[in-house]
């Protein structure tokens, strides 16, 4: 491609991001048939979401395979987010080494690494500490619990207390620089065209790894819809898992009401409203958090490079934005 078209595309990169239309043009499908025929992304039904199974873990998946609203397909096998992998079993092992990954990143601070144990990985294959600041919420919640006190319980995490600190660790994603410099980090790796699959994960893999992976898909086009619908999908495969955390702990005589722990386990959408709500705020758009609050560079934007159509296979974020007036 042409420097020329490459400042072109950048630009509208830039335009688009800026003024919201990434996530915004997925929402109105065209208005005559014709056009829809053209571009049947617009009316595409929920998409799958492409979980590996594993014993050890509940929440591991692929984020490829989503349609971005300029008509083509987030690459599969290159990204992968999950929970920890410290409870990997050797079947599991085996599985994760097929995917064939060059990088883990663990966004756990260290009590969590800690308490739960390192990951466990093919061999030749570690993972690199990337812990991004949790607001305190790990240690809030072994607090709670390990104070067997059902009072204190319930003055620390009832009365909508938990859902109301969880908005809070949201907004810390935003706000903490250091949170900040982690997500950058992880986005310039994946942008790096010499890197090979990466996989990144927290604890649960849904509120730092959420963010992270709602970031990255409208980043790369996919529908605001789409990215929340990924984002929400960790209540879908964590649910069996921690309502039994939630029975044994009650069984353990810790708690009375486990219910109390439901907040601090789910994604919610006013979470992720509230992270949002706070990046508009402080940079006034996605484009605004990516560039002034991460710190990258349309270049960098532009050589995440995920995406990938039927007529090239694959399309950098430069192919992506060379869209001609019928669109």
């Amino acid at each position: 491609m042409s420097r020329a078209r490459i400042r072109l595309a950048t630009a509208v990169l830039a335009s688009a991001l800026a003024i919201g239309t990434l996530p915004a043009a997925a929402y109105a499908a065209p208005a005559d048939s014709a056009a829809a025929s053209r571009h049947p992304w617009h009316t595409q039904p929920a998409e799958t979401i492409r979980q590996i199974p594993l014993q050890g873990a509940v929440n591991v998946r692929d984020l490829g395979g989503y349609r971005t609203w300029t008509g083509g397909r987030v690459r599969q096998g290159l990204v992968y987010r999950s929970d920890a992998l410290g409870k990997l079993t050797p079947s599991d092992i085996t599985t994760v080494g097929g995917l064939g990954l060059t990088k883990v990143l663990d966004f756990r601070i260290p009590m969590e690494v800690q308490y739960d144990g390192a990951d466990k990985l093919p061999a030749g294959l570690a993972s690199t500490a990337r812990p991004v600041n949790d607001n305190g919420l790990y240690g809030l919640l072994m607090s709670a619990i390990g104070s067997g006190d059902p009072v204190k319980q319930e003055q620390m995490l009832g009365g909508g207390r938990g859902e109301a600190y969880m908005r809070d660790v949201y907004r810390a994603f935003v706000t903490n620089p250091e949170n900040r410099a982690q997500f950058a980090a992880t986005l310039r790796e994946i942008a790096d065209g010499n890197q090979g699959p990466l996989l990144y994960h927290c604890t649960s893999g849904k509120d730092r790894t959420g963010w992270m992976s709602y970031v990255l898909l409208n980043a790369l086009a996919v529908p605001k819809a789409t990215a929340e619908r990924d984002y929400l999908a960790s209540n879908t495969f964590r649910a069996a898992y921690d309502a039994q955390v939630r029975a044994g702990i009650k069984a353990s005589g810790r708690m009375q009401n486990p219910d109390l722990l439901i907040p601090l386990q789910e994604v919610r959408q006013n979470y992720l409203d509230a992270a949002t709500a706070q990046m508009e705020a402080d940079y006034g758009s996605l484009y605004g958090y990516l560039t002034d609050g991460l710190g990258l560079d349309l270049r960098t934007l532009a050589n995440l490079g995920l995406e990938e159509d039927a007529a090239d296979g694959y399309a950098s974020f430069y192919t992506v934005y060379e869209v001609g007036p019928g669109w």
